[in-house]
């Protein structure tokens, strides 16, 4: 039975629907729908997103998998009374529970010992063929129940470890034949985006975790007629570092080594703790330097776990450079930002922008979207501002943006 007032809404599927991201997209939607909030932090409350016919925030319904056990208005309240917001969550109960309604039992499968460890609510799968089948079905009886025309998947889920490659993953002849055996051939961050793509639906990956990055799962996207985008939400370090940096080559000062390090608190922080789950975020924010700058600069990247800090995310980096007749100077700054605030608005963003390309008949990586991620599919571009130029362009005209 479809909800009532769902008519040409826009579902929003959350992998890791309970997590602290989560809650905050959900309770923040309700706020700005409701009119209780502005948009601070909205690429696409800004011209010319305006002018553009996006989705309107009303329109949107979420639902999602998750693997842990637990109330969603419980992690809203955690989160939001945690970031000096007491209160808030309960506000919007009534959102949070409806989405809570709509949340899954997860899939876990080859997603290594800490994410397995989380797991509390899981779907079982003799296959990766079955384990994408569950997840199809579950998104496929969302997008029935609430009307929605449309489904984006975001994956917002923790990160994690590297997989091994494996031989199928550049045919997809060859994947779908490797998947009905009984080996983990594919991670659960591709598990689902096989899922969306496989369904029609978008696919959005805000994690480092590979994803729809994946040869094969590209060629479904353009036989299915699915965009997706990714990956790994560009929040705060990095997001300074995409712009910083081209300071110093614009000024032709040479930067000699920059060195960043990072603690945080949450359940991001505690998964990235296990070194297989850190190595594979440490290649997503250590890789931009070396594109902008050159593969001369020594960079070094850290990230530690402190469990007090709870949702704030502290980032010191420090940037020694060569200046006029070898003269050695140094900048130093530190961002410290409340990592679930800076994130929720960016996923609302990537829901409406992916929507609006899909509704305009875009399918496969969707390049344009680069200004969101730290390592973006379709583009080696790295600097913010050509990133945004480029994003502009492409809403305006998607054949003259490429």
């Amino acid at each position: 039975m479809i909800e009532d007032g769902a008519v040409k809404r826009v579902g929003v599927w959350l992998v890791g629907a309970r997590g602290s991201i989560s809650a905050t997209v959900v309770a923040g939607h309700a706020a700005l729908v409701g009119g209780d909030a502005s948009p601070v932090g909205l690429v696409t409350a800004r011209a010319p997103f305006v002018e553009a016919d996006l989705p309107t925030l009303d329109r949107l319904v979420f639902g999602g998998h998750e693997i842990r056990a637990g109330a969603l208005l419980d992690e809203a309240r955690a989160v939001l009374d945690g970031c000096g917001l007491p209160g808030m969550a309960d506000r919007y109960a009534s959102a949070l529970e409806a989405t809570d309604g709509r949340i899954r039992p997860g899939v876990v499968r080859g997603g290594g010992p800490a994410i397995d460890g989380l797991a509390t609510e899981r779907v079982g799968a003799a296959s990766d063929a079955e384990a994408v089948a569950a997840i199809r079905a579950d998104i496929d009886a969302f997008a029935a129940a609430t009307g929605a025309a449309h489904v984006v998947v975001v994956n917002v889920a923790s990160t994690e470890p590297a997989p091994r490659p494996h031989p199928s993953w550049e045919d997809l002849d060859a994947l779908d034949g490797a998947m009905k055996g009984p080996a983990s051939i594919l991670p659960p961050s591709a598990l689902y985006a096989y899922a969306a793509l496989d369904g029609g639906h978008a696919y959005v990956n805000f994690t480092p975790s590979v994803g729809s990055r994946i040869p094969a799962l590209c060629q479904l996207a353009e036989r299915r007629g699915a965009a997706h985008a990714g990956s790994d939400g560009k929040t705060g370090e990095t997001l300074v570092k995409s712009v910083l940096s081209e300071l110093f080559v614009r000024r032709n000062l040479h930067v000699l080594s920059w060195f960043g390090q990072n603690i945080l608190g949450n359940m991001d922080g505690a998964i990235l703790d296990n070194p297989d789950n850190k190595a594979t975020k440490l290649h997503s924010k250590d890789h931009l330097l070396a594109r902008i700058l050159g593969p001369h600069v020594e960079s070094r990247v850290g990230i530690d776990y402190v469990r007090s800090l709870g949702e704030t995310k502290i980032a010191w980096d420090h940037i020694h450079f060569e200046g006029f007749l070898g003269g050695r100077m140094s900048l130093q700054f530190t961002w410290s930002g409340v990592d679930s605030l800076l994130a929720a608005p960016l996923v609302l963003d990537l829901v409406r922008l992916v929507a609006f390309a899909a509704a305009r008949g875009e399918s496969g990586v969707l390049g344009a979207l680069g200004p969101f991620f730290k390592d973006p599919m379709g583009t080696d571009e790295q600097r913010l501002i050509a990133q945004d130029d480029a994003m502009v362009a492409w809403l305006r005209d998607p054949e003259g943006a490429r």
